[in-house]
């Protein structure tokens, strides 16, 4: 369940979006196929089980995950904020507040907090995605103490110095301001706006370039009250320690954290497109066009999600897959071509995407498409389908090598309200899929009607045949956001 990982790890690039492409592969952020330098005739193992933990709450509603893991004298913390991109206002309030988490706290500036960090060795990061805010720590066991001292400050004293503030927010609108030159850093987030509409998923993690430099420093501290509670915060720990001690140490440090219930509103359901539409957007010295289409896809808790990550492996998740074949391959018209579900906690999206030159565009698509309409016109055979779940059967138990990867595995099972059976079951559910599973699957969850096309590249020269793929809005890649004007 390497999309778990990835779901966080992505938002960890200030400017990532739903799908970054880049190199020889793409890749999809929150559910992806496994690594493309593996063996696609990987050996049997073991059938991995989640380590033994304890879930503990707080009076407070604080969550506490304790996995102790005492192979090396590691320890790794993440703490989840349930507050993502999706309760932004304006654009851009939950990624600003998380990078600002580090400008200071409780009795340490800024230079103190790296200092007392670097120091040791530890490492220290804040990030903010669609629908959580993340706060990491890697930190070897003696230091424990410390930083955990630091991890109380930071969640319950920051202190948004005001000049470290102004110097970061500058440093982000110019980062923001740039993400555009390169059409694969933001594709996602204009996919995202196109496919998702009205719905809060199609909110950029760090909000629109004119979005994001209207916020100021209130913005932030209004957005830290607001959902930097304990009730919406769980804690995990992974590594070399005693439960009860660590317990004892956490409890001592947020028990007495007395917040206000952080109010949400309720997420409605992600709802499919009545009808086929393209976003054309126009950048008119590309020399390649960056496409992206697709649709619909399912919820992280759909218990049919193990299936669709092996056929998804066949059709664009590996390097040996379909997409990667026919694109790069057999015809050279890409350096690389993927797919996969973009899973969130209402829904989500299921993507196809590469890049090819502008005088390819037309044919890329057309070979794109038809390689995807094998999954109902050829369907899948037994050699293949062997072949894809020894695959994703040994890209599994390396996923979760790593203090890390516990901690991060574990927070995104409490973000999406997953029980053990989500990693316990995983290889059982591979085993298990036959022919006829994957014909129910692929006709119930890939869309296959009313696709999304996000085309980045010479608007002129890809108008006439965008109109036969759908409703085309034509938008300049230098206006403010990734929405058409609605």
């Amino acid at each position: 369940m390497k999309h778990l990982i990835k779901n966080k790890l992505a938002v960890c690039l200030v400017l990532a979006t739903s799908l970054a492409l880049s190199g020889c592969s793409l890749t999809a952020p929150a559910v992806t196929a496994p690594a493309s330098n593996a063996s696609d005739n990987a050996p049997s193992v073991s059938a991995f089980k989640l380590p033994d933990y304890q879930q503990v709450v707080l009076p407070n509603g604080l969550t506490l995950y304790l996995m102790p893991q005492h192979e090396v004298p590691l320890v790794s913390v993440q703490a989840v904020i349930s507050a993502g991109a999706i309760l932004d206002q304006r654009g851009g309030e939950a990624f600003l507040t998380a990078q600002s988490l580090l400008l200071g706290a409780g009795d340490k500036n800024k230079q103190q907090l790296e200092q007392a960090t670097d120091f040791i060795g530890a490492s220290l990061n804040s990030v903010a995605g669609k629908e959580a805010s993340y706060l990491s720590m890697d930190f070897m066991q003696k230091d424990t103490d410390s930083m955990l001292d630091i991890l109380a400050a930071v969640l319950r004293q920051p202190t948004f110095d005001a000049a470290e503030f102004s110097k970061l927010h500058a440093r982000l609108v110019a980062q923001q301001q740039q993400a555009k030159e390169s059409p694969r850093n933001v594709i996602g987030s204009y996919f995202d706006a196109l496919l998702y509409g009205n719905h809060p998923y199609a909110k950029a993690r760090s909000g629109s370039e004119r979005s994001l430099a209207s916020l100021d420093l209130r913005a932030v501290t209004e957005f830290y009250q607001r959902y930097y509670q304990p009730d919406n915060i769980a804690i995990v720990v992974t590594g070399d320690f005693q439960v009860s001690e660590l317990k004892a140490q956490l409890t001592a440090r947020f028990a007495d954290w007395q917040g206000q219930s952080a109010v949400k509103p309720a997420l409605a359901e992600v709802s499919k497109p009545s009808q086929a539409r393209v976003l054309l957007v126009d950048k008119a010295d590309a020399t390649e066009t960056t496409l992206m289409f697709g649709g619909v896809g399912v919820s992280q808790n759909n218990p049919d999600f193990v299936g669709l990550e092996v056929i998804n492996t066949i059709l664009g998740g590996r390097f040996t897959s379909w997409l990667n074949d026919e694109l790069r391959v057999n015809s050279g018209l890409t350096y690389g071509a993927r797919s996969g579900f973009s899973a969130l906690s209402r829904g989500g999206a299921f993507q196809i995407s590469t890049f090819t030159r502008s005088e390819t565009s037309q044919q890329t698509i057309e070979l794109a498409l038809k390689t995807y309409s094998k999954l109902w016109q050829q369907g899948i055979d037994q050699a293949t389908l062997d072949s894809a779940k020894a695959y994703v059967k040994g890209q599994f138990p390396p996923d979760y090598e790593t203090n890390s990867q516990l901690a991060n595995l574990l927070g995104s099972m409490h973000l999406y309200q997953l029980d053990k059976g989500y990693i316990n079951d995983f290889e059982q559910k591979v085993d298990s899929l036959t022919l006829a599973d994957t014909q129910r699957l692929i006709q119930q969850y890939f869309p296959q009607q009313q696709l999304q096309f996000v085309l980045v590249g010479k608007a002129d020269e890809l108008v006439s045949f965008a109109q036969t793929l759908g409703e085309v809005t034509r938008v300049s890649i230098q206006a403010d956001g990734f929405a058409a004007s609605r």
